[in-house]
C-alpha cells in the first residue's frame, strides 16, 4: 500500500462514529470528510463526536454535494440507513463523483432478487463512474451467508444450510437493544412488527446470498419475527424489564424449493441470553457443525469489516460487488 486511502465518513450514528474509531487507528487510512443531516452534529470535531480524545481538525458537513465536489476522496463508508430506497439517492450522488462506497445497508448486502430495479440502478452507475460499491457487515455479510457459504467450499455435496445467531444484548448498543424490542409490551411488540418498523433487516437477503452461492433457486421465501418474553423481571445496567414483556426478538428465515427447506436462519437477540453463539450446520457430505461460543460483538465486527473491506473495495471491479464476488476481506495494519 504505497499510499494513504482517503475516506469520507457518512453518517456519524453509533457505527459511524466507532467506524471513525477504527480508521483513526490505521495508518494507511486519511479521513478527510465527514456528513451528517443531524443539526447537533454539524461544525462539530469529528474526534469529539467520535470520543477520540484528539481534535481532528475536520468537522462535520450537511452539505454531501458540495463536499463530495470538493474533496479528492478514494472512498465512502456510508453508514445512513438499513433501507434500500433512502439509500439509493446518496449511493447514486456518491458514486457520480467518482467515489467508491462500503455501506452497512443490509437491504444492499444481496438486493438483485430483492429489489432488482435499484440494484440495476445502482449497478450501472457505478460502472458508469469506474467505481464500485459493497454493503457488509457482520450480519448479514459475513456471519449468517458469507461465512457458511464459504464453508460449503469443502462440501461434496450440500442438502441443507442452518444458521444460529443467539446474542446476549446488553452488550449491545442502545439503538439496537430499540430495535429488537426490549422492554416494550407484546401488543406494542407486534404493532412495530405489522408496520415493519421491528425486525432485523437481511435475512432475506442472507438466503438469496447463500442460495445463489451453492446454485439453488429459492421458489419463496419467509420471514417469523416474535417476540421472547420475560417470565420475571430481568436487570442489567441501569434498566429492568418488567415480568410480560419483550427481552428481545427470535427471527426465522426459511427458504424453499419446491416445498422442500434448503436454508434456515435463526436470529434471537434478547437482553440476557443465557447462551450466546454463532454456530453454521451443513448437512451434507460431510456435515459441518462449526460454532463460535459467545458469538461475536456485533458491533465490533460490523466496523471491523466494512473498515477492512476499503482496500479491497478499491480494487474491485466496478459496479455493485457482493461478499460472494470480491477478494477476500482481512484485517490489514
Amino acid at each position: 500500500m504505497g499510499k494513504k486511502i482517503r475516506v469520507v465518513q457518512y453518517g456519524l450514528g453509533p457505527i459511524g462514529c466507532k467506524s471513525v474509531k477504527y480508521l483513526a487507528e490505521r495508518d494507511h487510512f486519511d479521513l478527510v470528510g465527514a456528513v451528517d443531516s443531524d443539526p447537533q452534529k454539524v461544525g462539530v470535531d469529528v474526534g469529539e463526536l467520535a470520543e477520540l480524545n484528539a481534535v481532528l481538525g475536520l468537522t462535520v458537513s450537511d452539505n454531501s454535494a458540495k463536499l463530495l465536489k470538493q474533496i479528492d476522496a478514494d472512498v465512502v463508508v456510508l453508514t445512513t440507513t438499513s433501507s434500500l430506497e433512502r439509500i439509493r439517492p446518496q449511493i447514486l450522488e456518491i458514486v457520480s463523483h467518482g467515489k467508491n462506497v462500503v455501506s452497512t445497508c443490509e437491504e444492499l448486502m444481496y438486493p438483485w432478487l430483492t429489489n432488482p430495479e435499484i440494484a440495476k440502478d445502482i449497478d450501472s452507475a457505478a460502472k458508469e463512474h469506474n467505481v464500485s460499491v459493497l454493503s457488509t457487515g457482520v450480519n448479514p455479510g459475513f456471519l449468517m451467508d458469507f461465512l457458511p457459504l464459504v464453508m460449503t467450499g469443502v462440501c461434496r455435496d450440500v442438502k441443507q444450510v442452518t444458521v444460529e445467531r443467539i446474542q446476549d444484548a446488553q452488550f449491545r448498543r442502545v439503538p439496537f437493544q430499540e430495535k429488537i424490542g426490549a422492554g416494550l409490551s407484546v401488543q406494542q411488540f407486534k404493532d412495530k412488527v405489522k408496520a415493519g418498523n421491528l425486525r432485523h433487516v437481511g435475512l432475506t437477503e442472507s438466503m438469496h446470498l447463500i442460495a445463489a452461492g451453492v446454485g439453488w433457486r429459492l421458489d419463496r421465501t419467509e420471514d417469523i419475527v416474535e417476540p421472547v418474553i420475560a417470565s420475571q423481571p430481568v436487570t442489567t445496567g441501569n434498566r429492568t424489564i418488567e415480568a410480560g414483556k419483550a427481552l428481545g426478538v427470535n427471527q426465522i428465515g426459511r427458504g424453499y424449493t419446491n416445498d422442500k427447506e434448503l436454508i434456515t436462519l435463526v436470529f434471537r437477540a434478547t437482553i440476557g441470553e443465557p447462551e450466546p453463539r454463532d454456530r453454521i450446520l451443513i448437512r451434507g457430505t460431510p456435515d459441518i457443525d462449526l460454532s463460535i461460543k459467545q458469538g461475536i460483538n456485533g458491533d465490533t465486527a460490523t466496523c471491523a469489516i466494512i473498515v477492512n473491506a476499503i482496500p479491497v473495495v478499491i480494487q474491485s471491479p466496478p459496479g455493485l460487488r457482493t461478499m460472494a464476488d470480491i477478494s477476500p476481506i482481512s484485517f490489514f495494519k
